[in-house]
Parts: structure tokens; sequence; C-alpha cells
């Protein structure tokens, strides 16, 4: 199982997730200035599953913010650890070197 990580574990890899620990049917905001907005990507999507198993799997794009940074939206539909991991348009990935970026969920 992922190890679960707090917010400020990736921000230096460019990843924020607001609120900082998600709570089940709440709107969760998540900002990417990581690796593949800093290489110039035009288009970014955010990969959003829940659990182990990745369920409730959603691939959303994200909507550009400035020049290098990204940002979507969602609402949390299960009591179980958030992951994310991220895509260009070119179908390159940021997945923080295969282990993806997760986060609690209360």
């Amino acid at each position: 199982m992922p190890r679960i990580s707090k917010n400020s574990e990736y921000e230096d890899n460019g990843v924020v997730v607001t609120p900082s620990v998600p709570a089940i049917g709440k709107k969760t905001k998540v900002i990417y200035d990581g690796l593949l907005a800093k290489s110039g990507a035009d288009d970014v999507y955010a990969r959003i599953g829940f659990g182990s198993d990745w369920e409730y799997t959603l691939e959303l794009e994200m909507s550009k913010i400035s020049d290098d940074s990204f940002e979507t939206s969602f609402t949390v539909p299960v009591n179980k650890p958030l992951n994310v991991c991220f895509r260009d348009g070119l179908n390159n990935w940021d997945n923080n070197s295969g282990s993806n970026y997760t986060f609690d969920v209360k």
C-alpha cells in the first residue's frame, strides 16, 4: 500500500491539494505546477482514484491558471486515500516516480 503523505511533502514536486486533508462529499482542488507544467505542457490532465485499487477513477482536464500552473476540482466520493497522477497532451506522465501522489481523506 502506498505511503500516505501530507501536502507539504509534495509541494516541491508542484502538487498541492486544498483542503490539505480532503473530506468525503466535499469539493477538493488540485493545483499542479510540477514537471510537466514546467516543461511547457499546454494541456495537463489529472488522473484521480481512491484506495489501493484506484476506485472511482476520473481523468480531469486541468485549467491553465498561469504560464506554468494548472488546477481542477472534484467532489470526494469515498473515505479512502486519494491518489493523483498527471499526464500532458503528449502522454508524458508525472506519477511521482511510480509512487503517485497520495493523500489522506477524512
